[in-house]
């Protein structure tokens, strides 16, 4: 009912609300394939681990220490250009960091020693930080917390598509060219794409001349009274950014799962390849196959979880988050104790694992923007993105450890720990949501 009122607020003209949503329109699919491209230049590394580790005679501890590496310096990048967005151009810091990355694949795929690599890797994760932070600004300023939920997860499924691509054109790149051409094609790709989207990106409604997205769907109006509305065209200081962000406790709550939530996630896309290659019998197209399905599960499985907590648990981001990490708890011990030699048991449960893992990674994002209110909404997200990767780091190197030491059934022992850690966390956000959608319909009920 609150949700139907609101469609009919608008105060504003038929022709201001078509140019608003030709813009929103533009920038969600501009932003959607800028981050798929991202990721084209950052999961082929994974892919290609197996024929580094082979043709340079690299340990898979090297490979953890590299991966580590990354992950350290791309979710300290996250804070920081999330930092650097909320006052700034979204559409500069994306394509710059797009085009750096873009070169910085080149240059991987000419190196040959541990060190080299390292170096190259870790600079293309520093540039792959400045792309979540622009999408996060962007979401906020031009989706309402009445539907950022689904929009998030729509737009999720960018990383989905770019990754599952790369995936596919991975076996036929390594078994015709070579692994260095697993960083060339991409990098090459990716620079034609950063300047597709210096063309079609823009920045907030505001920077267009337009009203907010709360103006223009009338949730600022039900919600006038609130301290949100008065603090929506203000522009913060870098220390109230941080504070605003920082200072609550329920960002450290999603922040804290979304490191758990990484563990699982980067220990499947990272390893996911070798382990099924080492493990369960697969061939190199078999594998490329259940990490695309893993992927396009993903989209799926996130739109789900963004549809449930907007529409079923009305912005609450919590409990879904909560029945996905538990469930997928339950699906990784099935996949660890799963035959060696069955296909399709493990593809069935790379599928599912896929499906569930995504909501949670997705929906930490959305609740520390909707915490944090939209003014901080990429230093919040960032935030949440720095605790996320350092979980990644840690399972970079604790994974490839353990998988050396200890066997694999050590990190299967992990990833279902991590799973049950990060929905004790997401439990303590069980009955939050955005202030600014609570103010409104407290308001809509009295009047």
């Amino acid at each position: 009912m609150f949700v139907a009122k609101l469609k009919n607020k608008s105060k504003y003209s038929d022709s201001c609300n078509k140019i608003f949503s030709y813009w929103r329109a533009r920038t969600m699919y501009s932003i959607f394939i800028g981050y798929a491209s991202f990721y084209f230049v950052r999961q082929n590394f994974s892919l290609a681990i197996p024929a580094i580790c082979s043709d340079l005679n690299i340990t898979k501890s090297d490979i953890g220490v590299v991966l580590s590496i990354g992950s350290v310096l791309y979710g300290v990048g996250k804070s920081f250009f999330g930092l650097i967005g909320d006052r700034y151009s979204a559409r500069y810091i994306m394509v710059i960091g797009l085009f750096a990355s873009a070169i910085m694949n080149i240059f991987l795929g000419f190196s040959s020693a541990v060190p080299i690599i390292a170096i190259f890797y870790a600079l293309n994760w520093c540039f792959q930080s400045m792309g979540w932070p622009p999408c996060a600004k962007l979401l906020t300023h031009w989706f309402s917390p009445t539907e950022i939920g689904t929009r998030w997860a729509m737009w999720n499924t960018s990383q989905q598509i770019g990754s599952a691509a790369v995936a596919l054109l991975a076996p036929f790149i390594l078994l015709h060219f070579g692994w260095r051409f697993l960083f060339f094609a991409p990098g090459i790709i990716a620079i034609l794409l950063s300047c597709f989207l210096f063309n079609r990106l823009r920045d907030t409604p505001e920077s267009l001349k337009l009203p907010s997205v709360e103006k223009i769907t009338g949730l600022a109006s039900v919600a006038e009274s609130s301290k949100w509305a008065e603090e929506t065209d203000v522009k913060l200081s870098y220390v109230a950014t941080l504070k605003m962000a920082l200072s609550n406790r329920f960002v450290w709550y999603v922040g804290l799962a979304n490191f758990f939530v990484y563990i699982c996630r980067m220990t499947f896309l990272n390893w996911g390849p070798t382990f099924l290659l080492e493990s369960k019998g697969n061939t190199l197209t078999g594998a490329g196959i259940q990490m695309a399905l893993f992927d396009i599960a993903g989209m799926f499985g996130g739109i789900f979880a963004g549809y449930l907590s907007d529409k079923v648990f009305k912005g609450r981001r919590g409990p879904v988050a909560v029945l996905c990490m538990l469930c997928l708890a339950v699906l990784i011990g099935i996949f660890w104790l799963s035959p060696d030699d069955s296909y399709i048991i493990s593809s069935i449960c790379m599928i599912f694992i896929g499906f569930l893992i995504t909501g949670p990674q997705i929906l930490a994002g959305v609740a520390a923007a909707d915490f944090a209110s939209k003014k901080a909404a990429a230093t919040a997200s960032g935030f949440t993105g720095t605790l996320g990767y350092a979980g990644s780091a840690l399972s970079g190197i604790v994974a490839g450890f353990m998988a050396d030491i200890y066997g694999w059934n050590s990190v299967f022992f992990m990833t279902i720990s991590a799973s049950i850690l990060s929905a004790i966390f997401f439990i303590l956000t069980w009955n939050k949501r955005s202030q600014v959608l609570t103010d409104a319909e407290e308001r809509e009920k009295l009047v």
